[in-house]
């Protein structure tokens, strides 16, 4: 019975190494003959502007928010009369988180729209549903 399991196990490590690719010694490894392929550039802040703007186009008005209260900011600080710096700023910091506050939950109620409310219909005569690709959706 031994020898039986014995060249029973001796035809599988036999069959096995059949198996296995053959290697030439002598030639490189395909994989390092050829040079990987990266589609990559820097890109410049304008492309990178264009870019986000495209994938969420709340951020364009978010900066345009925070440049006109910064504005704001520095012309009623001029113009603040006889109350303190640190009044003037404890104020404008609360006013600044309120609308950092009401600005999140704006982009929240419209992903949630977009997202669970606003999915089309199906077709009352074919039943198919049309498809809309929506960049946003996780």
């Amino acid at each position: 019975m031994d020898i039986e399991l014995s060249t029973f196990a001796s035809s599988l490590v036999i069959g096995a190494e059949d198996l296995l690719p053959k290697q030439d010694t002598h030639t490189k490894p395909k994989m390092a003959q050829q040079k990987p392929i990266f589609d990559y550039h820097e890109e410049t802040h304008a492309e990178r502007l264009s870019r986000k703007s495209k994938e969420s186009p709340f951020m364009v008005f978010g900066l345009a928010g925070l440049a006109s209260a910064v504005g704001y900011g520095v012309y009623s600080f001029r113009n603040r009369g006889k109350m303190s710096t640190s009044v003037y700023l404890m104020q404008f910091r609360v006013i600044s988180q309120g609308i950092a506050v009401g600005a999140i939950t704006v982009g929240m109620a419209y992903t949630l729209y977009n997202n669970h409310f606003n999915k089309p219909r199906p077709n009352a005569i074919t039943g198919n549903v049309p498809s809309i690709a929506t960049p946003n959706e996780h």
